[in-house]
């Protein structure tokens, strides 16, 4: 009996356990996976700040997220929230999320749903490609971006159709056959979503076997999958452009591809989308060397109802595979752009008129052009890295000339060409930020010996020459970032580096991240160039970075992988070996970050300067001297204007004091208060003069100096509004008058 009422024991025990255990799991398990709602057409035009619903998150193609808990005076506590193996295969993907869900186009057409706060799969979709889709297809795996609309991811797929999957389940809704993959043609990229239409373009590979009717650009129905229409880049017989071609029969035109997604004005209602190179490229094996070829490294303009062409620009009559297909940047921005640093200006330009432009880089040479986006007119034009393909723009017409030495007439013609046939720039995107009005561009410094391969285009080959690349003469280096001003056209600050540099991404909290062919990834001060903080990721950093949130909580992914460019920019800096795994990576600042940030001394010296520049600020002006008494005079109330706290204010923004010193003034880790107990305390018995000095002397960070004098006493009269003082009336305004502002001193105790 005793053995028997145990032996209950036990298993009355063992339930407990078991109940007690389950009710722990229930507890400690999350919510199930968070359900996405609708995305409508308003929301594509003007996405939530927490979302990244595009390619490159809006349709003006900024690669821009306006989140910005994460900043300069806190990137440096960035750490990996979670990761996931990826699918094998070229790897250059771009995240897209919605509503907490993260979803990922994995090479091979797979996609992912994944929760995006603890990277846990949702769902999962394989779509199974023909067996022989290799023999026709060059390197087929390939899968950039998805786009979504409704409930619905849609995407392109390798053998030449248009799909979409329910964003809840991932099962199939419909599927679009667009072109048929045994002639040659597949999408590398997948489309975008305005207006409820599905914008996509095709590679249309030099290799394809049915010429020009694969060259197109698609619009269909993003709820049903029904073609709308599609507009072909080589114009037949007897359509405008035909005489380009010169006597070249139609069946023979081939590759002029978009084979990067496009940018979308919702007001001007025109899809602006940029086209590849011819096959083969060197333009004597065509018509001829004087022939434009339309329409080939062109930036098109089209009605998004009909698919006509409102307008083009052709950037480069093109010998060397210099595709310009890359993202198209729409910006309204005031043009005045700097004789001394913009080679080509349109004259008939007024400096400072507000003007709607697409802008960027668009190709493989590495110039940045600027047109206006209603028309097309030229505005104005610069090289960023050693390009000798372009000799000259007409600034009124925008038409381009080529350089005599770099081009070919015959068979085995040979010619030195920068950049080389990878870029230059390529398919890694460049970002813009709204905070400094400047794009941030990946660029490489690169070269090559062209040799021309073939006498004839009747001949196999898909450019009709072959190359030998090198790093350009007078540098190691082969990574670069040039930060151009989109209203000047100046070089902002350049950074340089051995490794090629890939994708970028700009946020709100004044930071651009970029990625390596090394792994590195990192994080850089947008109006310096300074890195802030970085990581090895062990793999080429070959996807597209994005930031998005959920909750109170910012995030920033970015994957790895390989890739056909990128490995050969690693061929030219053989000394760097990473992996080539694919994974996905995503960072967030740790849970309890506003702790840390704000566990500061009390009295903090407010005279420390931030760090990045506390080795230019001289002592003198920033730290009251040993021993100084403090200074008589009249309290700071009433001697400055509403009118310049304003003005502090705005420019406390826009010159990027925030990313430093804090939204309100409270500081960071990196840099002191500038208004607390601590800093009013450090500033007692000083004059404004001593405050306007080191303002003068330390802002903005690696510029000191730069502002007009109204500026720098604005952003004084900020600092005194914050501390509690008060300003006057629309007359009682600060001016620079030394000995006016050295009878007005702090007060002590605080107001």
């Amino acid at each position: 009996m005793a053995k028997r009422s145990g032996r209950i024991i036990r298993v009355f025990a063992f339930i407990l356990a078991v109940n007690a255990a389950a009710a722990l799991t229930q507890a400690q398990t999350p919510a199930g996976p968070p359900q996405p709602s609708p995305v409508t057409d308003a929301m594509l035009a003007n996405p939530p700040p927490q979302d990244w619903l595009m390619w490159r998150r809006t349709l003006d193609s900024w690669g821009y997220s306006p989140l910005k808990q994460i900043d300069a005076g806190n990137v440096q506590q960035l750490q990996l929230v979670w990761a996931r193996g990826l699918e094998s295969g070229p790897q250059e993907g771009t995240p897209l999320v919605h509503d907490g869900i993260l979803y990922f186009p994995n090479p091979g057409d797979t996609i992912q749903a994944i929760n995006a706060v603890t990277g846990d799969l949702i769902w999962e979709h394989r779509r199974k490609q023909p067996e022989d889709i290799a023999k026709f297809i060059n390197a087929p795996f390939i899968n950039r971006n998805l786009a979504i609309h409704g409930n619905l991811i849609i995407d392109t797929t390798a053998d030449g159709a248009l799909y979409a999957l329910d964003a809840r389940t991932g099962k199939e809704v419909w599927i679009t056959p667009v072109l048929d993959y045994k002639t040659g043609i597949h999408q590398t990229s997948g489309p975008i979503v305005a207006d409820g239409k599905v914008f996509s373009g095709r590679g249309c590979e030099p290799l394809a076997t049915s010429g020009p009717e694969n060259c197109v650009i698609t619009a269909h129905d993003a709820a049903t999958g029904r073609e709308l229409w599609r507009t072909r880049t080589i114009p037949r017989p007897g359509e405008a452009g035909n005489e380009t071609w010169g006597d070249v029969p139609y069946a023979e035109r081939k590759h002029v591809g978009t084979w990067m997604p496009p940018s979308y004005d919702p007001e001007l209602k025109l899809l602006y989308i940029g086209t590849s190179v011819t096959s083969p490229a060197p333009k004597f094996l065509l018509a001829g060397n004087d022939k434009q070829y339309l329409y080939h490294n062109c930036t098109l303009a089209l009605d998004p109802a009909t698919g006509r062409i409102v307008w083009y620009y052709q950037h480069l009559v093109d010998h060397w595979d210099f595709d310009h297909t890359f993202e198209r940047i729409l910006i309204d921005t005031e043009v005045t752009p700097d004789k001394n640093s913009v080679a080509w200006i349109n004259p008939d330009i007024k400096p400072g008129e507000v003007h709607k432009v697409v802008t960027g880089i668009p190709g493989k040479t590495g110039i940045v052009y600027t047109l206006d986006r209603r028309t097309g007119r030229f505005l104005w034009a610069r090289p960023t890295i050693q390009q000798n393909a372009v000799e000259s723009i007409d600034g009124r017409t925008g038409a381009v000339t080529v350089s005599p030495a770099a081009l070919f007439h015959a068979r085995g013609g040979e010619a030195t060409v920068c950049p080389s046939a990878i870029g230059g720039k390529n398919w890694p995107a460049g970002a813009y930020s709204p905070l400094t009005h400047s794009m941030y561009f990946p660029l490489q410094n690169t070269c090559a010996k062209f040799t021309v391969s073939i006498a004839s285009r009747g001949e196999s080959s898909a450019y009709g020459f072959r190359t030998n690349g090198q790093i350009t003469p007078g540098t190691t280096n082969v990574g670069t970032i040039h930060a151009v001003s989109a209203i000047t056209g100046r070089t902002e600050w350049k950074y340089e580096q051995r490794a090629a540099i890939l994708s970028l991404l700009t946020t709100g909290g004044g930071l651009l991240f970029a990625g390596d062919v090394a792994g590195r990834f990192r994080a850089f001060d947008q109006r310096t160039g300074q890195i802030l903080w970085e990581t090895n990721l062990g793999s080429q950093v070959t996807g597209f970075p994005i930031s998005y949130g959920v909750g109170d909580r910012q995030y920033i992914a970015v994957s790895v992988g390989s890739a056909v460019n990128a490995g050969g920019y690693l061929a030219l800096t053989p000394e760097l070996r990473p992996t080539s795994n694919n994974d996905l990576y995503v960072f967030a600042l740790p849970q309890g970050w506003q702790t840390a940030r704000n566990a500061r001394p009390a009295a903090a010296p407010a005279a420390a300067p931030a760090s990045a520049v506390a080795a230019s600020v001289p002592a003198s002006i920033c730290r009251k001297p040993d021993g100084q008494k403090p200074a008589t005079g009249s309290s700071p109330n009433g001697r400055f204007s509403l009118a310049q706290v304003q003005q502090g204010r705005s420019l406390y923004v826009q010159q990027q004091c925030v990313t430093c010193h804090g939204e309100s003034l409270r500081g960071t880790p990196g840099a002191p208060a500038l208004a607390d107990a601590g800093f009013r305390g450090g500033w007692a018995g000083r004059s404004l003069r001593a405050l306007l000095d080191c303002t003068r002397s330390t802002m903005p960070p690696g510029r000191a100096g730069t502002l007009s004098d109204a500026e720098y006493l604005g952003l004084v009269a900020a600092i005194l509004d914050a501390n509690g003082y008060q300003p006057g009336d629309q007359a009682a305004v600060l001016k620079a008058d030394a000995k006016a502002l050295d009878r007005i001193v702090f007060a002590m105790p605080a107001p």
